[in-house]
């Protein structure tokens, strides 16, 4: 399947990027509505994952903070290299923002991931919105 990925922004994207985290945290996951929104959206740079149709399918951030996160993509397009796309594209912006390392809070069951694109996990498990995680590092000097 053939997508794109984009850099944006919160006030350009606001509604695409709402759409399919509304999907995947909220519906999907049940993560209640008021942890899903912070006042870390209007000051991170996203990344958006558009099908051929430009239909956005996935996103994530990049905080200010060198951490990424809400790393989704709708359950219908998993499976396909968006979430390896996404999460590619919010490591060379970190690069670009001369970061030394970036870091992640993975759900338990996706370190496996992580861990595939070079992430390394630090301490225990955790939980956040009332499911596991685990915090996870990458050094990219």
């Amino acid at each position: 399947m053939a997508f794109t990925v984009i850099k944006t922004t919160w006030d350009e994207d606001e509604a695409a990027l709402r759409a399919i985290r509304e999907r995947v945290f909220i519906r999907e996951q049940r993560v209640p509505e008021a942890l899903e929104w912070d006042d870390q959206d209007a000051v991170s740079v996203h990344f958006l994952a558009k099908d051929g149709h430009g239909e956005a399918i996935g996103c994530i951030r990049l905080l200010p903070s060198g951490q990424m996160s809400r790393l989704s993509v709708l359950s219908e397009h998993r499976n396909q290299g968006i979430g390896k796309a996404l999460l590619i594209a919010a490591e060379e912006e970190a690069r670009a923002q001369g970061r030394d390392e970036i870091f992640l809070h993975a759900q338990t069951h996706a370190t496996s991931f992580y861990e595939a694109a070079g992430f390394s996990v630090t301490g225990g498990i955790f939980l956040e919105a009332d499911i596991p995680h685990r915090q996870m590092f990458k050094a990219l000097s």
